[in-house]
């Protein structure tokens, strides 16, 4: 088994990345569906949320208020740990349900006897790295320039060029995620080339599997976080 950490820049082009590993028979644990999935309604994450950030952290039906958020949590008004407040909360949540479906994939692998590749699809691994609990056989990054990805947030998402700023300004820049990487991945070149890479990667990582010695699942330190 071998397990990929995925990250990038928002915007660069991971989750098209990501996609096409799905294609190729990775299984993918992607942390942005795990970060919705701990705050849905009625969620002790979303509890949680509300009682640090306040009732109107939630809309009218429910769910968490995130138009809300993003401006108390990212806007230029908002508190210097406003960030470092939610990702406490949602942090430990979204590893516990990473833990789950990495132990489930890798026992699949097992009773399967083929090479697996598990990749754990994490926006923001370069900010986690010392703490998330997971050892990577790689660490790949997808970069685009920054001009570039603020272009695509405004066209694609629909973000003022403030929003787009204010989203890059509370992430890592590039040269901290090249530092943890020993694969980067350039979204600016043709999508063909770009998918071509991807196909090659995964092509060398199932035919030269990296067999972990427990169940795969570590945290810095070398313990199982189950």
């Amino acid at each position: 088994m071998i397990r990929v950490g995925l990250t990038g820049g928002i915007a660069a082009g991971k989750s098209t990345v990501s996609a096409h590993l799905r294609t190729l028979g990775a299984t993918v644990i992607d942390y942005d569906e795990l970060a919705r999935l701990v705050v849905a309604p009625g969620s002790v994450g979303l509890h949680r949320i509300v009682e640090e950030f306040g009732p109107d952290a939630v809309s009218v039906d429910g769910t968490m208020n995130r138009e809300w958020m993003a401006e108390h949590v990212f806007g230029p008004s908002a508190p210097a740990d406003a960030l470092e407040r939610l990702d406490a909360i949602e942090h430990p949540l979204i590893y516990t349900e990473a833990a789950r479906l990495d132990r489930e994939t890798a026992t699949r692998a097992i009773d399967d006897a083929m090479p697996h590749v598990i990749v754990h699809d994490v926006p923001l691994l370069a900010e986690v790295i010392d703490t998330i609990p997971f050892r990577f056989d790689h660490i790949v990054t997808v970069e685009a320039p920054i001009g570039v990805r603020i272009a695509r947030m405004m066209t694609e998402r629909g973000m003022s060029r403030a929003q787009a700023e204010g989203r890059i300004k509370h992430q890592s820049d590039e040269s901290e995620r090249r530092s943890i990487a020993d694969i980067v991945i350039d979204s600016t070149q043709p999508l063909h080339s770009m998918l071509s890479q991807v196909e090659q990667l995964y092509a060398d990582w199932t035919r030269c599997p990296h067999f972990l010695t427990t169940s795969g699942i570590f945290t810095n330190d070398s313990e199982d976080v189950s």
